[in-house]
């Protein structure tokens, strides 16, 4: 990743976006506590960590980091989180991220596995503070966001994570070891698709008022969205699928998806996006409030060190790609979560050739990539001084940003369709240029008393 410096807050170049590995080596991340002279803790030793929303995925974070001193643990919902607390028994417990960040003062780094709404508020109130961050996918809620916390980490230089553990998997090298040794050659489609449920769509508002749980603090839980009341429809795990809270199923899951494309074809910005969903002839009582039940998803990428344009499609909510002919008959076409390579010489689904005699003619690529030692350790590492994850924010802000454009071009859909349009994107400007009235979906507006 390249840290060339930007001018303004909004800028970020395409080399940003792509970059090289040996400008990201070039940092030195230091835990703070290192740099405060003798009698410090050494680098080698222990972490200090605070897990933020910690009675779901938070949970599962905080065990892949049990190495390490688990200090702090903060959650709005005391029942939800209650057996984590327990887990935990030397952490102090905090309900407010802010007043815990402010007046906890050995904590050297977080852990973020709230609802995505709170991610970046979270995140940029650890970054101010020299905390090194860990935080759940999507990285953010809106681009916008994501293009602050790539720049806020950058200047702190503190080590940061997403968590899209799949980048760390062997199968995840595989595919741009075997796209870069021209196995099914130059990639001009690929087809990616999540199919397992998430959090009701499709739906509109509840109108009951249910009173809110006494374990549950309901204004914290909204943070920055706007106020609604409190309804079991919401949480503690159903909000990915309500707009103010989630980002459906591409923004929960295309970080994990679509990291190994664009990592092996070296995609940045798109030059284009364009959306369908069956949200299209919903009301806007819907619409406006969730994530469609199905939705399809297209992106256009130019040329780009030596490859050719590039069509990339998503598909959620049982849709799929057309079938390949070279898929022998009677096998699975890919697994709930899959992507399929279309290459001039062939096809990839997944990280095995089809059909898989040419899988096994083919045996495997030369290795040009290192193996990771686990997700949550290269961030560890980078926490005391190691080379930065390979998922750091450099990687992941970009990444998230053009998700997320997915789901402007989904609420966008209506509109593109009557006048004919696909959504043109100038993404080191993060400016819609032929639909202006798209561009209020780049940035969240927050409650009031809540900023980045």
């Amino acid at each position: 990743m390249s840290a060339e410096n930007t001018q303004g807050e909004g800028r970020l170049s395409r080399r940003d976006f792509v970059g090289t590995a040996a400008a990201v080596a070039a940092f030195t991340v230091v835990p703070r506590h290192v740099l405060g002279g003798a009698g410090n803790t050494a680098p080698s030793d222990k972490l200090n960590i605070a897990g933020i929303g910690i009675g779901g995925r938070g949970e599962g974070d905080l065990d892949e980091c049990r190495s390490e001193n688990v200090v702090a643990l903060c959650d709005v919902d005391e029942g939800y989180a209650g057996r984590v607390f327990t887990k935990y028994p030397n952490a102090k417990k905090w309900t407010d991220f802010r007043e815990m960040l402010d007046k906890q003062k050995d904590i050297d780094a977080v852990i973020i596995a709230t609802p995505d709404h709170l991610h970046a508020v979270i995140a940029m109130a650890a970054i101010k503070r020299g905390k090194h961050v860990y935080c759940e996918k999507p990285l953010t809620h809106c681009i916008w966001e994501a293009r602050q916390l790539t720049l806020a980490a950058r200047e702190a230089k503190v080590a940061t994570q997403l968590g899209n553990q799949g980048q760390a998997t062997e199968g995840n090298r595989l595919v741009s070891e075997i796209l870069w040794d021209n196995a099914i050659g130059p990639v001009r489609e690929v087809h990616a698709w999540c199919n397992r449920p998430i959090s009701p769509r499709g739906v509109g508002r509840p109108q009951d008022t249910p009173e809110v749980p006494r374990t549950l603090n309901w204004d914290l839980w909204l943070g920055p969205a706007k106020h609604r009341p409190y309804h079991p429809a919401y949480t503690p795990f159903s909000w990915r699928g309500w707009w103010d809270f989630g980002t459906g199923v591409l923004g929960d899951i295309g970080c994990h998806q679509l990291d190994p494309v664009f990592r092996a074809l070296k995609l940045g910005y798109p030059l284009s996006v364009e959306a369908c969903s069956s949200n299209m002839d919903e009301p806007a009582a819907v619409k406006e409030q969730t994530a469609p039940k199905a939705s399809i998803v297209r992106f256009e990428f130019p040329e780009r060190e030596g490859m050719p344009p590039l069509k990339l499609t998503w598909y959620d909510g049982g849709l799929m790609p057309a079938r390949p002919p070279e898929l022998e008959e009677g096998r699975k076409f890919g697994e709930a979560d899959d992507n399929l390579f279309i290459g001039d010489k062939g096809k990839m689904l997944g990280y095995r050739l089809i059909p898989e005699v040419r899988m096994k003619e083919y045996g495997r690529p030369p290795q040009k990539i290192e193996r990771s030692p686990g997700h949550h350790r290269e961030w560890l590492d980078a926490c005391k001084g190691g080379k930065p994850a390979r998922a750091n924010f450099d990687w992941a802000g970009p990444l998230t940003e053009v998700v997320l454009l997915g789901n402007v071009a989904l609420k966008m859909e209506r509109q593109l369709y009557e006048k004919g349009l696909k959504l043109r994107y100038d993404g080191p400007n993060m400016q819609v240029t032929n639909l202006p009235e798209a561009n209020k979906y780049i940035r969240d507006e927050y409650r009031e008393g809540w900023s980045l």
